[in-house]
């Protein structure tokens, strides 16, 4: 995925987190092409809510087209943080409406806390240091020498983890984990 795609993707997911976070969201926090649609319902005069309805799903279907508005379901902004777990990105603080929480993590127990894979290729580097690229195409780099008891081969399970003060464990084979920092 490229970086700028990485980067709308992440606005969609801290959107849809903020909103499903916040429960009813304020007409400050909505896109106006979805506030139109949702302010037809006041309309008690059946052909003008219809006529509104009309006008603003087509406003919003053409928004959409264009990709101006982006609609995202929990399971897909669930995928889109599994797919970016231990990237360093820049702040998405612009969509912060959720009482003073990153909006990353606005969606109580949504948080992408471990991620599991299989490596695609494991290479030692000259300083002892191992270098993995999972199945998903994410490059981890071992941080601290060690030595694993047995050699990571292509299919080997994998299981990444947060730990403390924004670092990450892995583990590979079920052996000890170990420091690493995501390249890519």
């Amino acid at each position: 995925m490229k970086s700028s795609n990485v980067l709308i993707v992440l606005a969609m997911t801290a959107i849809a987190g903020v909103a499903l976070a916040a429960g009813k969201p304020s007409k400050a926090q909505r896109a106006q092409v979805l506030q139109a649609i949702v302010d037809c319902r006041s309309l008690t005069d059946t052909d003008a809510r219809l006529k509104c309805y009309d006008a603003a799903a087509a406003r919003l279907d053409e928004a959409e087209a264009a990709g101006q508005v982006v609609v995202v379901d929990r399971a897909k902004a669930r995928e889109v943080r599994k797919e970016v777990f231990g990237l360093a990105l820049p702040s998405l603080d612009i969509f912060n409406v959720s009482g003073g929480k990153d909006a990353a993590d606005a969606v109580k127990g949504e948080d992408v806390d471990r991620l599991t894979s299989t490596v695609k290729s494991a290479v030692r580097q000259g300083d002892g240091r191992w270098v993995f690229e999972l199945e998903t195409g994410a490059v981890w780099r071992q941080l601290e020498p060690g030595e694993l008891m047995k050699s990571p081969r292509q299919g080997s399970p994998v299981e990444i983890r947060k730990a403390s003060l924004g670092s990450f464990m892995m583990k590979v084979d079920n052996q000890p984990s170990f420091k690493v920092h995501r390249d890519r």
